[in-house]
């Protein structure tokens, strides 16, 4: 079925098995991004961020052959899945929404990401960076929770926040926990 015109698309190509072995390994996470809701600005860089940052975590993590949805949306629409999926009725910066159940057999679609425009914009002018920076650093985050990563625990946290750091830092971002009590929901 095709999608609305207010839908904006784009998949990074796996590559081509026939290609040499001298030329670049296949991409290794297909991400689709999709204009829901929310005033984003300069959608097509915003896509190609997108594909950037989940990049810089399928090289660091090696992986290879899977993909993810991530949906731009609004405040308004991911409060309403905020309240459905964890009871809080109130918008977050990012959800996640693995495909599988973790210890299960692994599937190559990892599973859907939703960002709040309001919330990361307020954010990325409260932090002093970036609103492409902030960007990455949550997609980065919300396809760690699809891959199984969480931050309950201090343990927990601090493993998932270092791995952030390094991915971001490949990508020219800086560290967003440095001197800050960030966190996460």
């Amino acid at each position: 079925m095709p999608r609305p015109a207010s839908e904006q698309s784009v998949s990074v190509p796996e590559g081509d098995a026939s290609i040499s072995a001298d030329a670049e390994p296949p991409i290794g996470l297909s991400i689709d991004v999709v204009h829901e809701a929310g005033e984003w600005p300069q959608l097509d860089a915003l896509i190609v961020t997108t594909n950037s940052a989940a990049q810089a975590l399928a090289d660091e993590l090696r992986i290879r052959g899977r993909s993810a949805c991530v949906a731009l949306s609004s405040d308004a629409e991911i409060a309403k899945l905020n309240a459905a999926y964890r009871g809080k009725k109130a918008p977050t910066n990012v959800l996640s929404f693995p495909a599988l159940a973790f210890g299960k057999e692994e599937a190559s679609f990892l599973g859907d990401i939703g960002l709040a425009f309001e919330t990361v914009a307020r954010e990325a002018r409260e932090q002093g960076v970036l609103l492409i920076d902030h960007l990455q650093h949550l997609v980065v985050h919300g396809l760690l929770h699809l891959l199984g990563y969480d931050h309950q625990t201090q343990a927990e946290a601090e493993a998932m926040e270092a791995l952030e750091v390094r991915i971001l830092a490949k990508l020219g971002v800086a560290d967003p926990y440095a001197g800050s009590d960030l966190t996460l929901s």
